[in-house]
């Protein structure tokens, strides 16, 4: 039996406009298109919230001026004479620069619209970084520019953190420790044991690092993402 099409009776009936792309599609394929609600790109992001400046913690995401921060210290501060206030240190998601800034002790501050989304670093297309969410197969872009120095700790099949603020990709977050093999090192010295000194060893993201005396080519390593250091084998 023929699949029944839509058709303009169909459109009043579903709600949907007689000169919709639907009425080429099998009615049950358009019954359930029209009732089917589009879910917004960004409807995991969190609601935006403001707080009072009492409630500043280390790792409250605030914004000011326009743009999104990451408080890093506080101290609330009562002066013998004067009103009471927070000092905070904080860092521009952006530009990735550290100030201090003061609020007034009891001021209302809104909370940035920061979410944060694991994705996998799939491959580079040209001077562009694709990373893709594997459960909606959504590609996310960054140019060289914003991956910046991370590139020397970044592999293909390595989950990141991709950080948007108002929906704006800003920022992506490394694992703290990923796993390198080492493509090239200097052969050391003879009689070097496994607490003494160090050498250069370049990995295959082409970074370089010092590792210690006994690593080897084609051994892999763990390193610390955020200082650029050896840690152990992995």
């Amino acid at each position: 039996m023929a699949s029944l099409h839509f058709s303009s009776y169909h459109a009043r009936l579903l709600r949907c406009s007689p000169t919709s792309p639907f009425t080429k599609l099998p009615m049950a394929r358009a019954r359930t298109l029209c009732f089917t609600p589009l879910r917004s790109k960004f409807s995991s992001f969190p609601r935006i919230y403001a707080f009072s400046s009492n409630d500043i913690k280390v790792g409250s995401n605030i914004e000011v001026d326009g743009a999104p921060w990451r408080v890093l210290e506080f101290l609330h501060v009562k002066p013998g004479k004067g009103a009471a206030f927070v000092r905070t240190k904080v860092r521009n998601y952006i530009t990735g620069n550290t100030v201090e800034k003061t609020f007034r002790a009891g001021s209302t501050i809104q909370e940035a619209n920061i979410a944060k989304e694991t994705k996998q670093f799939t491959y580079k297309d040209g001077s562009q970084f694709v990373f893709m969410d594997l459960a909606t197969y959504e590609e996310t872009r960054l140019t060289e520019a914003e991956v910046g120095e991370k590139t020397k700790w970044l592999k293909e099949g390595m989950d990141c953190n991709v950080v948007f603020w108002n929906g704006r990709v800003i920022d992506f977050e490394l694992p703290i420790i990923v796993k390198l093999t080492v493509v090239d090192v200097d052969p050391g010295v003879r009689g070097d044991t496994a607490q003494g000194g160090s050498k250069p060893a370049t990995l295959d993201t082409g970074a370089v690092i010092n590792v210690p005396l006994f690593v080897n080519t084609g051994e892999e390593i763990l390193v610390d993402t955020r200082t650029g250091q050896y840690t152990s084998r992995a």
